[in-house]
């Protein structure tokens, strides 16, 4: 890893060249991408509960805290 703190000019140059080019999807490689192939488990399956639970908190402090005055 280079840890220098400045660049040159042609380095420069080169690091936006190559910042600049678009990502080539036809000739994409994601088999050297382990984490690109393997499918998220676990949040997808929670997240409704999530949802459901913060909205039974939210109705319930509404109902029981400051929502009737």
């Amino acid at each position: 890893m280079d840890t220098r703190e400045s660049k040159t000019p042609e380095e420069v140059k080169e690091h936006l060249r190559n910042e600049l080019i678009p990502e080539d999807y036809e000739t994409s490689e994601p088999e050297s991408q382990p984490e690109a192939k393997t499918p998220s488990d676990g949040i997808h399956k929670v997240l409704p509960l999530i949802i459901i639970g913060v909205g039974i908190l939210v109705v319930a402090l509404l109902y029981f805290g400051g929502g009737a005055d």
